[in-house]
């Protein structure tokens, strides 16, 4: 009962924050959590709230109730939990790079200032904008073949003109809980939570891998969505059909290791894919009557 409450109160967050019932209140740390993730866990509160509010710092502490406590949850696991889901959760979008540009112009300026040149694609700065624009541009841009096409953006403090336009990009954040991104990101820290349940329940000794796979998706642009196609293909391939039943992998965690071991930046996952097949060749399949 108290999982399905924590998801209860996780989900109760996450749609007042979708139609903007949402208040100014502190979020707290959650009870019982070990001294060993306090600082962790502080930190992210801190950052998500300056990244996008109150209520999106409270959302990561009701997620991150729902493993204080759990039964093969160790103190090292939870802190790996509190400080990739933090990471996560504060995903690098341009709002968030012209932010972090403010950020080291306010911690230090006197620095001798440079600018900040990042490629990005076309597609990602147009699903950080809310969606009844953004769906609109991807149509028009996907009938054009320029979906994925790279663009150096400046992001500069040299000037006062820069420090402005960063200001302006940075303030877009009240935003961002519109963008098709922002809710993709949420469905994608549901799912890799949702893994490391039943990883927990069907496969302990793989749980503390599952958590580790969040490293897979970082950044932005082509790494960012190579990143992000690996880390689908191995839970599709693997970890899925090993938790319904379907794949028999006694060692879930090398397999995991195995198959990230070959994932390069291809758009076409070709070794991934042929390793993902050789690993699901290798290991019996579940019977009708063993599932």
């Amino acid at each position: 009962m108290t999982a399905v409450s924590d998801v209860k109160e996780s989900l109760r967050y996450l749609f007042a924050d979708i139609i903007g019932e949402r208040d100014d209140t502190q979020a707290y740390l959650p009870e019982g959590l070990p001294e060993s993730v306090v600082p962790v866990a502080s930190d992210a509160i801190h950052v998500l709230t300056e990244y996008q509010g109150a209520d999106y710092a409270k959302l990561y502490v009701e997620r991150l109730k729902r493993f204080v406590g759990k039964r093969g949850v160790s103190e090292a696991m939870l802190g790996d939990i509190a400080r990739l889901m933090a990471m996560r959760m504060s995903y690098e979008d341009a709002i968030r790079i012209a932010h972090l540009k403010l950020l080291e112009l306010e911690a230090n300026p006197d620095t001798p200032r440079a600018d900040d040149v990042r490629k990005l694609r076309l597609d990602e700065m147009v699903e950080a904008l809310p969606t009844v624009v953004a769906e609109p541009l991807l149509d028009v841009l996907g009938r054009i073949g320029w979906v994925r096409k790279r663009v150096s953006i400046r992001f500069s403090t040299a000037n006062r003109f820069s420090i402005r336009r960063l200001k302006i990009e940075a303030s877009l954040k009240r935003w961002r809980r519109y963008s098709i991104r922002y809710s993709r990101e949420r469905l994608w820290v549901e799912r890799w939570l949702h893994m490391i349940d039943r990883a927990l329940n069907r496969q302990p000794a793989a749980a503390a891998t599952i958590v580790e796979t969040a490293t897979m998706v970082q950044g932005y642009g082509d790494a960012y969505r190579y990143g992000l196609a690996d880390w689908h293909a191995i839970i599709d391939g693997l970890a899925k059909p090993t938790f319904d039943g379907v794949l028999v992998l006694p060692d879930l965690a090398g397999a995991i290791a195995e198959a990230r071991s070959v994932a390069l930046p291809d758009p076409r996952q070709v070794a991934l894919k042929r390793k993902i097949a050789e690993i699901r060749a290798g290991g019996p399949v579940a019977s009708a009557a063993a599932q």
